[in-house]
Protein backbone atom coordinates (compact mmCIF):
# COMPACT_ATOMS: atom_id res chain seq x y z
CA UNK A 1 0.00 0.00 0.00
CA UNK A 2 1.24 3.12 -1.03
CA UNK A 3 0.69 6.16 0.97
CA UNK A 4 1.06 9.85 0.49
CA UNK A 5 4.14 11.65 2.04
CA UNK A 6 2.96 13.95 4.93
CA UNK A 7 5.23 16.79 4.50
CA UNK A 8 6.01 19.14 1.31
CA UNK A 9 8.87 21.34 0.61
CA UNK A 10 9.22 24.16 -1.65
CA UNK A 11 12.20 26.27 -2.05
CA UNK A 12 12.47 29.64 -3.44
CA UNK A 13 15.00 30.90 -5.89
CA UNK A 14 16.60 34.38 -4.16
CA UNK A 15 18.26 36.83 -5.66
CA UNK A 16 21.17 34.20 -6.40
CA UNK A 17 20.28 34.38 -10.23
CA UNK A 18 22.53 34.67 -13.66
CA UNK A 19 20.50 37.54 -14.58
CA UNK A 20 21.59 39.61 -11.53
CA UNK A 21 24.93 38.30 -11.78
CA UNK A 22 25.22 39.68 -15.78
CA UNK A 23 23.31 43.13 -14.55
CA UNK A 24 25.47 43.86 -11.55
CA UNK A 25 28.53 43.00 -13.18
CA UNK A 26 27.52 45.22 -16.79
CA UNK A 27 26.48 48.20 -14.16
CA UNK A 28 29.61 48.05 -12.68
CA UNK A 29 31.71 48.07 -15.60
CA UNK A 30 29.24 50.67 -17.28
CA UNK A 31 29.95 52.61 -14.14
CA UNK A 32 33.03 52.02 -13.91
CA UNK A 33 34.23 53.51 -17.26
CA UNK A 34 31.91 56.96 -16.62
CA UNK A 35 34.15 57.43 -13.30
CA UNK A 36 37.30 56.70 -15.04
CA UNK A 37 36.60 58.71 -18.19
CA UNK A 38 35.36 62.30 -15.85
CA UNK A 39 38.34 61.64 -13.52
CA UNK A 40 40.52 61.40 -16.50
CA UNK A 41 38.99 64.48 -18.02
CA UNK A 42 39.63 66.37 -14.41
CA UNK A 43 42.89 65.11 -13.99
CA UNK A 44 43.94 65.22 -18.02
CA UNK A 45 45.56 61.53 -17.30
CA UNK A 46 43.88 59.06 -19.49
CA UNK A 47 42.98 56.41 -16.90
CA UNK A 48 40.76 54.15 -19.32
CA UNK A 49 42.76 52.76 -22.44
CA UNK A 50 41.82 52.82 -25.75
CA UNK A 51 39.72 56.48 -25.12
CA UNK A 52 40.45 60.38 -24.94
CA UNK A 53 38.88 60.98 -22.13
CA UNK A 54 41.33 63.71 -21.41
CA UNK A 55 39.38 65.62 -24.56
CA UNK A 56 36.52 65.83 -22.83
CA UNK A 57 36.04 69.53 -21.10
CA UNK A 58 35.44 68.69 -17.17
CA UNK A 59 32.52 71.23 -16.56
CA UNK A 60 30.01 70.35 -18.08
CA UNK A 61 31.26 66.87 -19.60
CA UNK A 62 33.45 65.14 -17.10
CA UNK A 63 31.61 66.11 -14.06
CA UNK A 64 28.27 64.62 -15.72
CA UNK A 65 30.30 61.67 -16.06
CA UNK A 66 31.66 61.13 -12.82
CA UNK A 67 28.28 61.53 -11.49
CA UNK A 68 27.05 58.70 -13.24
CA UNK A 69 29.73 56.99 -13.05
CA UNK A 70 29.46 57.29 -9.24
CA UNK A 71 25.83 56.03 -9.16
CA UNK A 72 25.99 53.17 -11.41
CA UNK A 73 28.79 51.69 -9.04
CA UNK A 74 26.39 52.32 -5.98
CA UNK A 75 23.35 50.56 -7.36
CA UNK A 76 25.57 47.90 -8.80
CA UNK A 77 26.92 47.41 -5.16
CA UNK A 78 23.33 47.33 -3.79
CA UNK A 79 22.48 44.64 -6.58
CA UNK A 80 25.70 42.66 -5.47
CA UNK A 81 24.84 43.28 -1.34
CA UNK A 82 20.99 41.60 -2.44
CA UNK A 83 23.25 38.31 -4.35
CA UNK A 84 25.39 38.43 -1.50
CA UNK A 85 22.63 38.66 1.35
CA UNK A 86 20.38 36.04 -0.87
CA UNK A 87 17.54 38.20 -0.54
CA UNK A 88 14.19 36.77 -1.23
CA UNK A 89 15.41 33.15 -1.04
CA UNK A 90 13.35 30.64 1.77
CA UNK A 91 10.82 27.77 0.94
CA UNK A 92 7.28 26.95 1.73
CA UNK A 93 6.95 23.97 3.91
CA UNK A 94 3.39 22.28 4.06
CA UNK A 95 3.22 19.77 6.74
CA UNK A 96 0.06 17.30 7.36
CA UNK A 97 1.11 15.43 10.29
CA UNK A 98 1.42 19.20 12.40
CA UNK A 99 -2.12 20.50 10.12
CA UNK A 100 0.85 23.96 9.71
CA UNK A 101 2.44 25.80 6.47
CA UNK A 102 5.32 27.26 7.03
CA UNK A 103 6.54 30.42 4.70
CA UNK A 104 9.81 31.37 5.25
CA UNK A 105 11.87 34.15 3.70
CA UNK A 106 15.00 35.95 3.68
CA UNK A 107 15.37 40.38 3.84
CA UNK A 108 17.57 42.43 4.02
CA UNK A 109 20.05 42.67 7.17
CA UNK A 110 18.64 43.75 10.43
CA UNK A 111 16.03 42.83 12.85
CA UNK A 112 13.78 42.06 10.36
CA UNK A 113 15.64 39.90 7.90
CA UNK A 114 13.71 36.75 8.77
CA UNK A 115 10.31 36.87 7.57
CA UNK A 116 8.61 33.35 8.93
CA UNK A 117 5.00 33.03 8.32
CA UNK A 118 2.90 29.95 9.78
CA UNK A 119 -0.65 28.94 9.17
CA UNK A 120 -2.91 26.23 10.07
CA UNK A 121 -3.71 24.07 7.07
CA UNK A 122 -7.55 24.36 8.47
CA UNK A 123 -7.41 28.21 8.16
CA UNK A 124 -6.56 28.20 4.09
CA UNK A 125 -9.81 28.33 1.98
CA UNK A 126 -8.15 27.39 -1.76
CA UNK A 127 -5.54 27.69 -3.67
CA UNK A 128 -5.26 30.61 -5.94
CA UNK A 129 -3.73 31.05 -9.33
CA UNK A 130 -3.21 34.54 -10.81
CA UNK A 131 -2.19 35.04 -14.85
CA UNK A 132 -2.03 37.97 -16.31
CA UNK A 133 -0.43 37.89 -19.77
CA UNK A 134 0.95 41.04 -21.57
CA UNK A 135 4.39 43.17 -22.10
CA UNK A 136 5.01 42.22 -18.13
CA UNK A 137 3.50 38.74 -17.47
CA UNK A 138 2.88 37.73 -14.00
CA UNK A 139 1.85 34.41 -13.19
CA UNK A 140 1.53 33.42 -9.55
CA UNK A 141 0.39 31.16 -6.93
CA UNK A 142 -1.49 32.24 -3.80
CA UNK A 143 -2.08 30.84 -0.83
CA UNK A 144 -5.92 31.87 -0.04
CA UNK A 145 -6.94 31.97 3.49
CA UNK A 146 -10.55 31.81 5.01
CA UNK A 147 -10.61 36.00 6.05
CA UNK A 148 -9.33 36.63 2.20
CA UNK A 149 -5.68 37.21 2.92
CA UNK A 150 -3.70 36.46 -0.03
CA UNK A 151 0.14 34.61 0.52
CA UNK A 152 1.79 34.58 -2.72
CA UNK A 153 3.99 31.54 -2.59
CA UNK A 154 6.11 31.64 -6.01
CA UNK A 155 9.11 33.02 -6.76
CA UNK A 156 9.92 36.49 -7.80
CA UNK A 157 11.36 36.54 -11.57
CA UNK A 158 10.41 35.24 -14.99
CA UNK A 159 7.02 33.73 -15.57
CA UNK A 160 6.50 29.96 -14.50
CA UNK A 161 5.24 28.02 -18.34
CA UNK A 162 1.48 27.95 -18.10
CA UNK A 163 1.31 24.11 -17.71
CA UNK A 164 3.76 23.98 -14.76
CA UNK A 165 2.02 26.38 -12.79
CA UNK A 166 -1.12 24.69 -13.49
CA UNK A 167 -0.05 21.37 -12.02
CA UNK A 168 2.34 23.15 -9.02
CA UNK A 169 -1.40 24.53 -8.40
CA UNK A 170 -3.60 21.56 -8.66
CA UNK A 171 -0.64 19.24 -6.80
CA UNK A 172 -0.62 21.31 -3.47
CA UNK A 173 -3.93 22.09 -3.64
CA UNK A 174 -4.92 18.46 -3.60
CA UNK A 175 -2.32 18.02 -0.72
CA UNK A 176 -3.42 20.24 1.22
CA UNK A 177 -7.19 19.23 0.56
CA UNK A 178 -8.76 22.60 -0.67
CA UNK A 179 -10.03 24.04 -3.66
CA UNK A 180 -8.18 25.37 -6.65
CA UNK A 181 -9.27 28.75 -8.04
CA UNK A 182 -8.53 30.89 -10.85
CA UNK A 183 -8.02 28.22 -13.70
CA UNK A 184 -10.56 28.01 -16.11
Amino acid sequence: MYTMPQIKIDKILGSRRISNYCWATIIFLGGLSFFLAGLSSYFKIELLPFTKSTDLLFLPQGIIMTFYGTTAILISLFLWLTIIWNVGSGYNEFNRDLGLITIFRLGFPGKNRILQLKYQINEIYSIKVSIQEGLTPKREIYLKTKDKREIPLTQVGQPILLSEIEEQAASLAKFLGVVLEGIN
